[in-house]
């Protein structure tokens, strides 16, 4: 499929008179202060080849403002990672030192599971 489509989401044609296509936006929700997020750090190693990963969820915001927190815990840990389908990423078990960061620069709700 050529690059100049893929902002179509599949819809080709409807039969329904009434049918309106509405693309999808994200919506740009405004990024809760860090005492008030409440992360949960996890580790897990389904579908990764036994390679171990830690997991950081829930984080309600911005994308721009999780992709920044997740190059600054990635840097913290030293190791790579990503942010993929709303979860931080970081390569291997980081759950006590992405902990340790996180409570240091106000994130107090955030657990490890």
């Amino acid at each position: 499929m050529s690059k100049k489509h893929k902002n179509i989401s599949g819809i080709v044609f409807s039969t329904d008179p009434d049918f309106k296509y509405n693309e999808l936006r994200e919506e740009n929700f405004e990024t809760l202060p860090p005492g008030q997020q409440q992360l949960k750090v996890r580790l897990e190693t389904k579908h990764r080849a036994g390679k171990a990963v830690t997991l950081i969820e829930n984080f309600s915001g911005k994308e721009e403002d999780k992709v920044i927190l997740g190059k600054l815990l990635k840097s913290f840990c030293g190791t790579g990672g990503s942010v993929k389908e709303g979860e931080i990423l970081v390569q291997g078990d980081q759950r006590d030192k992405v902990l340790q960061w996180l409570h240091k620069n106000g994130y107090t709700k955030a657990r490890k599971l």
